[in-house]
């Protein structure tokens, strides 16, 4: 597993101008991109459903919200947890892999990771 942090924009998908930039957490241990939620609301991040995960304490039933997301130059529209709990963004290995990042194990640092597609040998 790797942790880094990173500068991170998050963003209102269908409104541009609501969008914040902050230092964020990276963790490939975490599945998701989990945003606190005073953010979420400030930025009126859509919910778009619930999800179930699994914590250090127990499950939780978080909102999921639509939310654009751009690291290192990389941006994606991606869901997103609300977090009740958390202060700071955490950017989970999917929002990482989607943008072909990977955090560099003996500097924490992010950088570019090669994008995998394998068909059975044939594209």
């Amino acid at each position: 597993m790797g942790h880094g942090r990173t500068h991170v924009t998050i963003a209102n998908p269908t409104d541009s101008s609501a969008a914040s930039q902050v230092e964020a957490l990276v963790d490939t241990g975490a599945t998701f991109t989990v945003v606190p939620r005073p953010m979420a609301n400030t930025l009126r991040l859509p919910i778009i459903g619930q999800r179930i995960v699994r914590t250090a304490t127990g499950p939780l039933t978080l909102d999921r919200a639509s939310a654009g997301v751009r690291i290192n130059g990389n941006s994606d529209t991606h869901s997103v947890l609300i977090s009740d709990t958390l202060t700071d963004v955490l950017i989970g290995v999917i929002t990482l892999e989607a943008l072909s990042l990977t955090v560099d194990p003996t500097s924490g640092q992010l950088k570019e990771a090669e994008a995998l597609l394998f068909l059975g040998g044939q594209v």
